[in-house]
C-alpha cells in the first residue's frame, strides 16, 4: 500500500508574498504519494516547493522566531533590560534559556534541506535553466551562510555536505575553522554565480536572497576572518558603564583557529568585494535619508533593505520582535532596549537617537501611564503639547528603539515586524574597515577612501563627520563604534564584532556598573556556545564540547 505523505508547502519568504492577493496562499497542502526524488523533482512548481522549504526553517523556535536574536542580540554590552527576559543570555547564562540548542538543530536543517535541494535541482531538465540555476544558487546561499552562523557560533562544526540519502553516516568529526570557511566560501561564491541580479526579470520573490546579497555576505565573511585573524592589535571600545566617557584599551582573545589566515590578505579581499558590491548595486539599494522612512511598515523590502525576513499577520510566519523590543509592549512596556551608555555615544543631532529611539510613549497597562526619555533633555520631552510624561531618572530611564514597532497589530504577542538581515548601510561600513586596515583613513583613491564610506553612514545620520586627521589606529576604534550606533539591537552585530576582534571578553568584563544590574561578567566557555547533548550522544566523532561547556 503506497504511503500517504502531507507536504507543507509555504509560500512565504520566497514568501510568495509579492502581491497581498497571494496572502490566501501561504500554506498550501497537497496530498502527494510516495514522495521521493524520482517522482517529485519534475517541475519548475517543485524546484519552487523544495527551496521554499529551506528557508522555511528560519520561522521557527530552532531560529528566528525567537532563539537566535536572543542568544546573540541579548548578549553584548550596549544592551539592557527587565531581568526576567534578560537573566539567561543576556547574563552570561545561555545554558539557562529553553532555546540553548535550537540555533544548532536549526542551521543543520537548513543545512539538510539545502543539500537535498542541490543534489535533486541540478540534475531536472525541461524546466526554465535560469529558474533553475537561481533556486541552486539560494540553496548554496543559505548552505554556506548557515555555516557561518554556526562557525561564529560554535566553533568548529561537522561539515555535513550530502544528504542523509546520499551519505548515511551520522558520525562527522568537527572541522576545523579554516576547513569551515572554506565551504562558507566555496558556497557563496557558487551561490553568486547561480543568482541573478536583483534588477533581473528572473529575480526571486520578495524575501528571496539575490547576487547581491550573496556577494555582501562574501565581503562580510571576508572581513570576520580579516579582523579574527589580526595580530593583538590594540583596539580602544567604551566599557558601558553608564555616563563612561574613555575609551580604554583591550586585550584580544579569540576563539582558536584563525591564527592560520592571512589577515592583510582577507582584509583586502573584504575590501575588494564590499566596493564591488557598492559601485554594483548602490543605485538599487538607495540610503533613506530619514531614520523614521527606513522603519516604516511600508517601506519594507525597500531602498537600502537587502534582505529581510518576510511575516505576515495571521499566520504561522510571525515572530516577538515588536513584543519585546518596541517601547508600548503586551507587557506593558517592552523588556528590551539599548543602554543609557550607549545612547549618550551618539551626538545630540544624530538622528539614530532623535528619530530612532522613542521620546514620549504611553504604557500598556491599566494607568495608561505617560514616559519621556531621557531624563536630562526634560525642557524638551516632559511636557509635549500640553500631555506631561513622567521620569524618575532611574526604572523609566530606557531607551526604546524603533525598528520593529510599525506592525499591523501592535498589542498582539506576535506580529509581522520583517527581520534585517542585511543593510547596504553594512557595506559602507565592511568598506571602511577593511580599506582602513590596508591603506589608512585616507590612503585609497577618491572619492571612496575609509573617511568618505564611513561619512557616508555619518552623513546620512546628520552626525558631524570623522575628522581627517583621525589615524588608522583611531579609525579603527571609530568604525567598530560607528557600527555599534548604525545597527544597534539588529542581527546580533555588536555581539559577533566583539567576538570577531577578540574584544567581547574584555569588554564586557569593564562593565562594572550595568543599567538595571544586568550581569555582563563573561568566562571563557562565553567565547561559544555549547554543543548540544543530543549531538554528543549521537556523533560517535564529535569529540569533546567546546571549553568550558
Amino acid at each position: 500500500m503506497k504511503n500517504i505523505k502531507k507536504i507543507m508547502v509555504a509560500a512565504v519568504l520566497g514568501l510568495g508574498l509579492t502581491t497581498i492577493t497571494s496572502c490566501k496562499k501561504i500554506l498550501k497542502e497537497e496530498l502527494v504519494s510516495e514522495i521521493v526524488p524520482a517522482n517529485f523533482y519534475k517541475t519548475e512548481a517543485d524546484a519552487r516547493a523544495a527551496v521554499n522549504s529551506v528557508y522555511n526553517e528560519l520561522y521557527t523556535y530552532d531560529l528566528y522566531v525567537q532563539p537566535m536574536w536572543n542568544l546573540t542580540m541579548l548578549d553584548d554590552d550596549h544592551v539592557s533590560g527587565a531581568d526576567w527576559f534578560l537573566g539567561s543570555a543576556g547574563a552570561g547564562n545561555p545554558q539557562n534559556y529553553f532555546g540553548i540548542d535550537n540555533p544548532w538543530i536549526g542551521y543543520y536543517k537548513v543545512i539538510a534541506r539545502a543539500n537535498i535541494v542541490i543534489e535533486n535541482v541540478g540534475p531536472m531538465t525541461g524546466i526554465n535553466e535560469i529558474i533553475k540555476n537561481r533556486i541552486l544558487g539560494e540553496a548554496y546561499f543559505l548552505r554556506g551562510w548557515s555555516y557561518f552562523q554556526l562557525v561564529q557560533l560554535y566553533g568548529k562544526v561537522p561539515l555535513r555536505l550530502k544528504s542523509l540519502t546520499a551519505d548515511k553516516n551520522a558520525d562527522i568529526p568537527r572541522a576545523s575553522i579554516k576547513e569551515v570557511y572554506d565551504v562558507i566560501i566555496s558556497d557563496l561564491k557558487m551561490a553568486s554565480t547561480n543568482l541573478v541580479a536583483p534588477n533581473d526579470a528572473n529575480v526571486g520573490e520578495v524575501g528571496r536572497v539575490n547576487k547581491a546579497v550573496s556577494e555582501s555576505f562574501l565581503a562580510k565573511v571576508y572581513l570576520t576572518i580579516g579582523s579574527a585573524s589580526a595580530p593583538a592589535t590594540t583596539v580602544r571600545v567604551r566599557s558601558g558603564n553608564i555616563n563612561e566617557t574613555v575609551d580604554y584599551p583591550h586585550t584580544k582573545e579569540v576563539v582558536a583557529g584563525y591564527n592560520v589566515f592571512n589577515s592583510q590578505e582577507y582584509f583586502a579581499l573584504a575590501r575588494a568585494k564590499a566596493l564591488e558590491v557598492i559601485d554594483t548595486y548602490k543605485s538599487l539599494y538607495p540610503l533613506y535619508t530619514s531614520w523614521t522612512d527606513l522603519w516604516k511598515k511600508d517601506n519594507r523590502n525597500k531602498g537600502e533593505h537587502m534582505w529581510m525576513l518576510q511575516s505576515l499577520e495571521g499566520t504561522a510566519f510571525t515572530n516577538q520582535m515588536h513584543t519585546y523590543f518596541s517601547a508600548r509592549s503586551l507587557f506593558g512596556t517592552g523588556a528590551v532596549y539599548m543602554t543609557n551608555s550607549h545612547y549618550n555615544d551618539y551626538e545630540d543631532q544624530d538622528l539614530r537617537i532623535l528619530n530612532g529611539v522613542v521620546h514620549n510613549y504611553t504604557a500598556n497597562n491599566t494607568a495608561q501611564t505617560k514616559y519621556y526619555y531621557p531624563r536630562r533633555d526634560a525642557t524638551k520631552y516632559q511636557v509635549v503639547n500640553g500631555v506631561t510624561y513622567t521620569n524618575n531618572g532611574t526604572t523609566n530611564e530606557k531607551a526604546y528603539i524603533i525598528k520593529y514597532s510599525d506592525v499591523t497589530s501592535p498589542l498582539l504577542g506576535v506580529s509581522d515586524a520583517h527581520f534585517p538581515f542585511l543593510r547596504f548601510s553594512e557595506l559602507y561600513l565592511i568598506y571602511a574597515e577593511a580599506d582602513n586596515e590596508i591603506n589608512g583613513p585616507t590612503g585609497s583613491p577618491a572619492p571612496l577612501t575609509a573617511l568618505a564610506a564611513i561619512n557616508t553612514i555619518r552623513g546620512r545620520a546628520m552626525a558631524t563627520n570623522v575628522p581627517s586627521t583621525i589615524t588608522k589606529e583611531g579609525l579603527r576604534d571609530f568604525v567598530l563604534a560607528e557600527r555599534a550606533r548604525e545597527f544597534a539591537l539588529e542581527t546580533g552585530i555588536r555581539h559577533f564584532d566583539l567576538l570577531r576582534w577578540g574584544l567581547y571578553l574584555s569588554v564586557m568584563n569593564k562593565v562594572t556598573a550595568p543599567q538595571d544590574n544586568i550581569n555582563k561578567k563573561r568566562v571563557l566557555r562565553n567565547l561559544l556556545l555549547p554543543i548540544p547533548l543530543s549531538e554528543m550522544s549521537t556523533n560517535k566523532l564529535i569529540g569533546g564540547n567546546n571549553p568550558g561547556w
